[in-house]
């Protein structure tokens, strides 16, 4: 199921008043002429063309070639949305995508990219609303009602007694090690299969980050692997609910109480995701989230702390106001940080709340649909696994490619993107990048997390996604794996 394409388009041998029916109907003020034979796009014609054309006296039977545009602006179906957006112009507001042939298959403008990015923000409830409100009253820093409004309802959300809004998902990781003393000379255990902001912001503290490698099944950090890296040095562990899959926390939080460890939660891909009944973030020390614009719900970006203990969360507060004492304006207790965030993401955070049942539901939703749909005679595909315990909000639905069974990651993604389908590659092992290679141990290994990353993907997972989108995706997959096996 491709984008209604067919409402743009116009034959090379029809006339001018033709064309303005096309564009009365589509609404968008453009259409895409193509040739009669070959179905490729040889020019473009906007509602503005028509009008000049109208005023030189020109007949609206004569052959719409006669005002097209030839020399058009396009871009490739298989085009990032970065170079999508990097053409759009006040003077380009229409953009045909065209495949490898020069077929017109889809179009973008400011508000429709391509037919199916990796990930879109669903922001269609009061955000604009109260922005405006912010813009209104003049609240647009960090003071003002949606702040305390939006930790007060995050914290209700997640159940837990205490929540600081923060900058970002990363500021709130090194503030939570900062608060729980972690320094120079100690030890943090951190996964090897992550986002770089979970091993930054141990290092931003000088403690030294401890890589494990990951578990096969779920692509959280292996909990078999823990006790063999704990020291006399140790201090922390940061799991990570990657992509939204629930870390096993009984085990986690059962090795932090034997070696008296903190516990601190990365939930930035995993918000509204449960583990036996709870909301990932609530179990450790201190939970974080992100609300970059990819994630879940978003502020375009943000991140927000949570807290069971009070002493924690009102000294996390302070820090994050330049270590100054509320109760004494302009007296710096400590070396703090501005990690704020402003009223005007709290606003968008707000919003983003009301709508958040909602949202969640539709990505489980999502991800129940993929695997339905992936499962259907197509083997080599490895995805996470299931557990009942568990509710997996599925940030982005990722899936490795069991190349061993004769698959090739390069040739599906190309497949996926000819046809407009934006995927991403898993994350990069840590120990791989050159900023962390010295964390790495002469014994260390970690053939989980490098077989994940060489042969794994995540497909479109924004609540845009539909069945006729994941039944296309998934026919694509077919396809190239029949292929395959003929080939085989």
């Amino acid at each position: 199921m491709k984008t209604n394409i067919n409402k743009l388009l116009i034959s090379s041998t029809l006339n001018i008043k033709d064309a303005l029916q096309v564009i009365n109907e589509n609404g968008l003020s453009a259409c895409f002429i193509v040739d009669k034979d070959s179905s490729k796009m040889i020019g473009i014609v906007t509602d503005g063309d028509i009008r000049r054309a109208i005023l030189r006296n020109v007949d609206l039977f004569s052959s719409i070639m006669e005002i097209s545009n030839r020399k058009f602006h396009y871009a490739s179906i298989g085009d990032t949305s970065e170079k999508i957006n990097s053409i759009l112009s006040d003077n380009i507001k229409i953009l045909p995508l065209l495949d490898s042939t020069g077929i017109p298959v889809d179009y973008a403008t400011i508000s429709h990219l391509r037919y199916l990015p990796i990930y879109e923000p669903s922001l269609h409830g009061n955000e604009l609303s109260y922005l405006n409100e912010c813009i209104k009253t003049g609240w647009i820093s960090s003071q003002g009602r949606f702040v305390k409004e939006f930790e007060n309802k995050f914290k209700e959300f997640i159940n837990v007694p205490y929540a600081l809004s923060t900058s970002n998902g990363t500021t709130a990781l090194h503030l939570a090690l900062v608060v729980l003393g972690i320094g120079p000379g100690d030890e943090v255990i951190v996964p090897d299969f992550t986002f770089v902001a979970s091993i930054n912001s141990i290092i931003y503290t000088g403690a030294t980050p401890v890589l494990i490698d990951v578990n096969k099944d779920t692509f959280n950090i292996d909990t078999s692997l823990i006790e063999d890296k704990i020291t006399h040095r140790t201090k922390a562990i940061m799991p990570v609910h990657l992509y939204g899959n629930p870390c096993d926390m009984d085990e986690i939080l059962l090795i932090a109480k034997k070696y008296n460890l903190k516990v601190i939660e990365d939930a930035a891909e995993a918000f509204g995701s449960e583990f036996k009944g709870i909301k990932t973030g609530a179990f450790g020390d201190i939970g974080c989230f992100s609300f970059f614009g990819n994630k879940t719900i978003t502020t375009g970006e943000g991140g927000m702390m949570v807290f069971k203990n009070e002493e924690l969360f009102i000294k996390a507060k302070i820090l994050r106001d330049h270590g100054m004492l509320p109760e004494k304006k302009y007296w710096h207790a400590y070396v703090g940080y501005n990690y704020r965030m402003t009223n005007m993401q709290a606003a968008i955070g707000v919003a983003q709340l009301e709508r958040a049942k909602e949202i969640i539901e539709k990505k489980i939703q999502i991800g129940k649909g993929y695997r339905r749909e992936l499962c259907k005679n197509i083997l080599g595909i490895r995805l996470v696994k299931e557990n009942t315990n568990s509710v997996n909000t599925y940030w982005l639905f990722s899936l490795v490619i069991e190349s061993e069974l004769g698959w090739n990651k390069g040739k599906i993604q190309q497949k996926l993107q000819d046809n407009g389908i934006e995927t991403r590659n898993l994350f990069y092992p840590l120990h791989v990048m050159p900023p962390y290679n010295k964390y790495i141990k002469k014994d260390d290994k970690f053939h989980v997390t490098e077989y994940l990353s060489e042969n794994g993907f995540s497909l479109p997972s924004s609540t845009f996604i539909n069945d006729d989108n994941i039944k296309e995706i998934a026919r694509i997959f077919s396809e190239t794996y029949q292929m395959n096996t003929i080939l085989k």
